[in-house]
């Protein structure tokens, strides 16, 4: 199932290749590698630069219709998301993204497309 997951992440990815002259934010689009089996010594390591499970795989950290970002979790049928991805879900919603599971690159396109319709958000202030 890791194999379709990973063809229908990397059609989005190449989806968002041609759709950036439509939508230039997709170049900052990046997907957060979470998956995969890994040694142990190479997990811990990882673990301590910061890796932590159950993160969604997609980030669009683009601000709009009053949401500071859109986060996306890939999945294939019949796979569900983990409790511990729920939970990730729930807290990047409650912290003010837009978070969605997809399950197919079409949906998730579908998806990013429409956050991209949403009107941009202000930000408040700038980095200096």
């Amino acid at each position: 199932m890791v194999q379709a997951e990973e063809i229908e992440q990397t059609t989005l990815f190449r989806w968002a290749e041609f759709a950036e002259a439509k939508y230039p934010e997709l170049g900052l689009m990046y997907h957060i590698p979470n998956e995969g089996k890994r040694s142990a010594v190479t997990g811990a390591r990882l673990k301590a630069q910061g890796l932590k499970s159950g993160v969604p795989d997609v980030c669009l950290p683009t601000a709009h219709g009053g949401y500071i970002g859109l986060y996306i979790e890939m999945k294939v049928r019949p796979n569900k998301p983990t409790e511990n991805q729920k939970q990730w879900l729930r807290a990047l919603r409650g912290a003010g993204h837009f978070t969605a599971v997809a399950y197919t690159w079409e949906e998730a396109k579908d998806l990013i497309e429409e956050y991209l319709r949403l009107p941009l958000t202000i930000p408040k202030g700038e980095n200096k």
